[in-house]
């Protein structure tokens, strides 16, 4: 059977790259972009919330806890605007389960933009960089424009732009030298840390982030918890983990395990259990002792408080 799918244009929707711009729109959306990351670096909540479309703004306390985590590492920052991307949707009949914008050069190099729930309208994104701090950021907006012409914000998105001081590329180059030395684990996590870096926002893709992927997923090892978890056998004992993920919030990579527990009532017993979930797996797969600072272990238990350790790579022993 042959499908066939719809154009950009065809749609109604068409997606208008800085470079290519208008005077005025690019200026507009430059002005309204740094004044909204000025109120950020603020911790103006207030301010942001006055210029958010209703929708959005009934539903802002999640945008609000945003804001107050990101204005402490962005206040001295310096703000430079990476991309902007003009998205006209207006002539749409209906909000689309999907809508695509198609953006830049074509014939597959373009980057494209998929945005569900989206209604008719005029909308951008803006990427920008906060940088020259301890913790450097990338925040982007989603920005709509009302009749009038002033655009507000309909989607914010704020995510490092560094993991314990190294950027995504870094990872990225690390990566292929692990699975040059036939280190699958430890390429693989590199890979993940590197996507978490250099995608600003999930709905974005483009050719390198595409291949970024693509690499990602053949280098993954067998074992890895996704639909079944990864099995730890310790003195007579299984553990399941249920997800494993890197975390540079203490200064170092760690790696962090999730895995299922019983009861985590009694601090005592909780923190040996971790200790045998962290030896387990390192005994399994003892190249990651060489690519993360040390471990994060969280014991979760049905309806109690999860219990978390982390300790550095020599004191693991």
């Amino acid at each position: 059977m042959l499908a066939v799918w719809p154009t950009a244009a065809a749609l109604g929707v068409s997606c208008t790259t800085q470079s290519q711009m208008a005077p005025a729109d690019l200026n507009s959306l430059i002005s309204s972009s740094k004044a909204l990351m000025a109120q950020i670096q603020a911790a103006d909540v207030a301010g942001v919330k006055a210029i958010t479309i209703s929708s959005i703004a009934a539903q802002f306390d999640s945008i609000a806890a945003e804001i107050q985590a990101a204005a402490p590492s962005t206040q001295q920052a310096t703000v430079t605007i990476q991309n902007l991307y003009l998205l006209n949707a207006a002539d749409l009949k209906a909000t689309e389960d999907m809508t695509q914008f198609f953006c830049g050069a074509g014939n597959g190099h373009e980057v494209v933009l998929a945005i569900p729930q989206l209604p008719p309208g005029r909308y951008a994104l803006a990427t920008l960089h906060a940088t020259g701090v301890k913790q450097p950021q990338q925040v982007s907006f989603v920005l709509q424009q009302e009749s009038g012409g002033q655009w507000k914000l309909a989607g914010l998105f704020i995510k490092p732009l560094t993991a314990a001081g190294h950027d995504g590329l870094w990872y990225w180059t690390q990566a292929r030298d692990y699975l040059h030395s036939k280190q699958n684990w430890n390429a693989y996590f590199y890979l993940q840390t590197a996507a978490e870096l250099l995608v600003p926002v999930n709905f974005l893709t483009s050719p390198n982030l595409d291949k970024l992927i693509r690499e990602q997923n053949a280098a993954a090892p067998a074992g890895l918890p996704g639909a079944q978890p990864l099995k730890l056998a310790v003195n007579g004992q299984s553990y399941d983990v249920t997800s494993l993920r890197t975390d540079g919030s203490l200064g170092g990579l760690d790696l962090v395990i999730n895995y299922d527990a019983h009861d985590t009532s009694d601090p005592v017993s909780a923190r040996s259990r971790n200790l045998e979930v962290m030896k387990a797996l390192l005994g399994q797969h003892p190249e990651l002792r060489q690519a993360f600072h040390g471990l994060w272990v969280y014991a979760n238990a049905p309806g109690q408080r999860p219990f978390a350790i982390e300790l550095p790579m020599n004191q693991i022993q």
